[in-house]
């Protein structure tokens, strides 16, 4: 009797040696999406929040995701390893990316529709409301009534979002208007080839960006 019980209590200790937490088995090798409203989520070196940032990953970015424990996930996304918080990812799923695809839409529609009701609002340096915008002022405030928080200036926002080289409505565009690389100028991609921005000139107005001005100043589009 006495054997029969002590194999057991291996057995058990055994399987509770190799099997993974519910949590890690749950999550070994499995394709997360960061599920963020705005900014970027931070991947932390160390599961703290005071653990140095190794990477920054912005909203809807496909991630991988080893373990979890503890409220924190530990994941690899591109090419580095860290740990990110675990309330901040959702398992990717064809219901999630739909869901995320209807969010991005919204909010991207929303902007332009803020963007389109200001049309013809002068231009003012250093403005941010509908009694004047710079072109960084009308970006920053259309996207903050549709729930995204950017950055103040067109080079600021610049850093942000996922380059593109193909456009959807709601895409940021971003020139040079002083000639070289500096970004000094940002606007919105409408769709049918438009933007709307507020230019020093017409204030809030919508442009072709096949307009020669335009294009030749052109730095890069990022997608929000």
């Amino acid at each position: 009797m006495l054997k029969k019980i002590l194999a057991v209590l291996m057995l058990f200790s055994l399987v509770a040696t190799v099997a993974p937490s519910v949590d890690q088995a749950s999550a070994a090798g499995t394709s997360y999406l960061v599920k963020i409203n705005s900014g970027t989520l931070n991947v932390r070196k160390t599961p703290s929040t005071s653990a140095g940032v190794v990477t920054k990953l912005s909203k809807g970015q496909e991630i991988t995701v080893s373990s979890q424990s503890k409220g924190w996930a530990k994941i690899t996304a591109k090419g580095k390893q860290g740990y990110v918080s675990s309330k901040f990812i959702a398992p990717k799923t064809n219901a999630a990316k739909k869901q995320l695809a209807v969010s991005n839409a919204n909010y991207k529609a929303k902007a332009i529709s803020v963007a389109k009701s200001n049309l013809g609002v002068k231009y003012l340096w250093a403005g941010y409301t509908p009694k004047g915008f710079d072109c960084s002022g009308l970006v920053n405030y259309s996207y903050g009534k549709s729930g995204i928080s950017l950055p103040r200036t067109a080079a600021e926002m610049y850093t942000k979002g996922t380059k593109v080289t193909s456009y959807q409505p709601g895409d940021l565009l971003f020139y040079a208007t002083s000639g070289g690389k500096k970004v000094t100028h940002v606007a919105i991609y409408i769709g049918n080839g438009q933007m709307i921005h507020s230019a020093t000139s017409k204030g809030v107005s919508i442009a072709s960006l096949n307009n020669s001005y335009w294009k030749n100043r052109f730095i890069g589009a990022k997608r929000i």
